[in-house]
């Protein structure tokens, strides 16, 4: 009979009420979104639903007025290209800075360091900002975010943990530097630039002042900008969540603001699910240099 190891029985237990934690709010503000809203009302809905119902969510896709289909594609538009972007220039750069033939890289990466510790501040960057016309430009969320100095320094250690004999048997065989890069190096980089991308991803897709100083023209609004309107300052009659009667079902303003919540919260969401095999690995090669 195999002997029990209680040690790892606590530790799959412990981790088993982590997962639960993290899992309650998301399934808290589902349950509450696809609630009558007259349960809601009555403090009947503690955790689980009461007379399931989409009507929330075809309320706020629909309505003019709250633009929250709008929002979510732009949202959706401007972190697809922004985590694109970010990737391609990413890499570049950090595959240049972590070759040993190029001598000005300690340099390079030293103003990259820079400028990741000392800020100029808001006012200084809108000043550039607006000289460069990105005043109401969706660019101002894709280009600027288009190096994290972080994900630079993990995707150059991780590119400098690789084996020097892949670049010399490159040249070998006639390839040029271009080729290197994007023939030898980029195929089995895979888990390090999935990885980033995620980082990516959640960092533009939760952008939340640059679009707010920058993007004034409603059509051109995040779904953060949006939330923090409709969610937190309800109080322009002409968006606020009010009591409304549906095809036979009450909404209130507490399951059409978890509506709202949640429908910001899926793509993101959806995102690590394509990438999850690379992304543990990713993480401990690209911090950890072999």
């Amino acid at each position: 009979m195999k002997k029990v190891n209680y040690f790892d029985l606590f530790n799959h237990i412990l981790l088993s009420l982590v997962a639960l934690l993290c899992i309650f709010p998301f399934l808290h503000i589902l349950f509450l979104s696809i609630s009558d809203g007259k349960f809601i009302a009555n403090g009947q809905v503690t955790f689980f639903p009461k007379n399931l119902n989409i009507e929330a969510y075809k309320y706020v896709l629909t309505d003019s007025k709250l633009n929250i289909l709008q929002g979510l594609t732009n949202s959706v538009i401007y972190t697809f290209f922004g985590t694109l972007l970010a990737i391609i220039v990413t890499y570049m750069t950090a595959y240049v800075l972590s070759r040993k033939q190029f001598k000005g890289r300690f340099f390079i990466m030293s103003l990259f360091i820079f400028t990741w510790v000392f800020e100029a501040g808001i006012i200084p960057q809108y000043i550039v900002f607006e000289k460069l016309g990105f005043v109401n430009n969706p660019l101002v969320i894709i280009i600027p975010s288009a190096i994290g100095v972080q994900y630079l320094i993990i995707t150059k250690a991780f590119l400098e943990g690789l084996p020097y004999e892949l670049e010399e048997a490159a040249y070998i065989d006639g390839a040029n530097d271009f080729q290197i890069m994007w023939k030898v190096f980029l195929p089995i980089s895979k888990p390090i630039l999935a990885t980033v991308g995620v980082f990516y991803a959640v960092f533009i897709w939760n952008q939340y002042l640059i679009p707010q100083i920058y993007l004034q023209n409603p059509d051109l609004q995040t779904i953060q900008v949006l939330l923090k309107k409709l969610v937190i300052s309800s109080g322009d009659s002409n968006t606020a969540f009010q009591t409304i009667i549906q095809n036979g079902i009450m909404l209130n303003p507490s399951n059409l603001k978890a509506a709202a919540v949640f429908l910001a919260m899926i793509p993101i969401v959806c995102v690590y699910p394509f990438v999850q095999k690379y992304f543990k690995k990713g993480i401990l090669i690209g911090s950890v240099k072999q």
